[in-house]
Formats: structure tokens, sequence, C-alpha cells
């Protein structure tokens, strides 16, 4: 039975929800977003997506190839993620004029159609049973999407409703609370707490990016989308080689237990 327990743990595509999966999940989403901005208003925004895209398709197809948990795989693989999601809810409404609040809902459809296509096919969403190809699949078709709505709803709060992109970084630091307290207090479901933490926490960490990086005129602090973008990413190596390094030793120190 532990053997078996050990064997599922050890061909596990995504990491242990710990403090530090949050923080650089939050990291994450707030460098997608300076980095995506960077870039589509500094080249033409068409072939900013397609080589986000290709980068992306890249990113996947080697987390894709291992077979457990190595976090620069998992890791590149959020931050592309994060960077195209948001090109992807940026160019609808950019390019092709798509409201934000049409955006969200439509971001919003596509996230429950997977939900109910993942749970109906796997009986189960929950991030401790990827282990397959299939539900990999399906975990990361969810992730994407989470990135696009959350984009879309940073935006919708901060200029179509006019709450500004500080605010409604607060806002949806308040909100995610909300499952934080209903699991601890109110044992809310551990599945349902998770991907509704983990849905908000790209609103905050896109709003928060945007408010540091977008020009004063627009009530932010006027840093720049390539400065808040490169010094997010270089904070995201550090904790990801702490990650790499721990998991090393981790492993060095079980090794005697096994002999």
């Amino acid at each position: 039975m532990l053997d078996s327990i050990n064997y599922h743990r050890a061909m596990r595509k995504v990491p242990e929800i710990t403090l530090i999966f949050w923080v650089v999940k939050l990291l994450s989403t707030a460098m997608g977003e300076a980095t995506s901005d960077f870039f589509v208003f500094k080249i033409n925004p068409y072939i900013a997506v397609i080589l986000g895209g290709i980068v992306l398709a890249v990113a996947l197809l080697i987390q894709f190839s291992v077979k457990h948990y190595i976090p620069w795989v998992y890791w590149f693989a959020v931050v592309m993620v994060a960077v195209f999601g948001t090109m992807a809810a940026d160019a609808l409404h950019i390019q092709l004029g798509v409201p934000y609040v049409v955006s969200t809902l439509l971001f919003s459809v596509c996230l429950v159609i997977v939900f109910i296509a993942w749970y109906k096919t796997e009986h189960t969403l929950s991030i401790h049973s990827i282990n397959t190809k299939r539900r990999e699949l399906f975990y990361w078709a969810t992730v994407l999407a989470t990135f696009a709505l959350g984009t879309a709803a940073g935006d919708m709060t901060a200029t179509t409703l006019g709450l500004g992109y500080f605010t409604s970084a607060l806002m949806f630091s308040g909100l995610i609370a909300i499952p934080t307290i209903g699991y601890w207090l109110f044992k809310l479901n551990e599945v349902a707490a998770f991907w509704i933490a983990y849905i908000l926490t790209r609103p905050i960490g896109a709003s928060f990016a945007d408010w540091m990086s977008k020009s004063k005129l627009v009530g932010g602090l006027g840093w720049g989308n390539g400065h808040v973008g490169i010094e997010l990413s270089l904070i995201i190596i550090v904790f990801v080689g702490y990650m790499t390094f721990s998991r090393r030793e981790a492993r060095r120190e079980r090794i005697p237990l096994h002999q």
C-alpha cells in the first residue's frame, strides 16, 4: 500500500500545494501580464501572439515529455501560459474590439466547459491525481482558461468598471479570502477551494502588475512593462532554483532510509 502511494506521488506532474506554490503562482501571473504587454506594444501584436503560442507549445511539449514533476519545466510552462493567456485575452479586446465584459463571460463559459468535460471523463478535478496524459491535458486546458479569464476580469474591473488597477488588486485579494476561510472554518470542499483560489490569483497578479507598470496618467506607478517583467522573472528564477535545490536535498536525505 505504501509503495503504491509513493509510486503515484512520484508520477505526479504537478507540485505539492504549499505556500511557495501560491507565491510563485502570483508572481507568474504578474510577470505574464507585464511581459505580454511589453511585447504586444513593442512589436506587431499578431507576431507577438504567434511567437507566444510557439514558445508555449514548446514549454508544454517539454512538460508532457517528462515523467514526473520537475520545478523548472513545470513553472516554465506556467509562465508561458501566463504570457499567452494574457495575449489571447488582450487580443480579443484590443485587436477585435470585444468588450472585457463579453470576453470575461466567454472565458468563464470555456472554463466551465473544461471543468465539466474533465469531471465527466475522470470523475475528479483533484490536482493530486494528475498522473496520466489525459488528466494532464485537462489540467493545462484549465490553467490556460483561468489565466485568460483572470486577465479579462482584472481589466474589466480596472477599466470598464472604473475601479483602477490598485483597487482591483485589493478587491480580488479580499475575494481570495473567501475560499481560504471556507476551507479552514466551514469545511469547503478541498478541490473547490483550490480552484476558486487558483482562478482569483490571476486577476490579483495581473492587477498588481498593471498598477506597477502602467503610466501614472492611468493610475499606475509608471515603472514600465519591461522593467516589471524582468524583475519578476528574476524573482521567479530564484524561487524555482530554491525548489529545485530543496527537492534534490530531500531525495539525498531519503536515500539512507531505503538502504
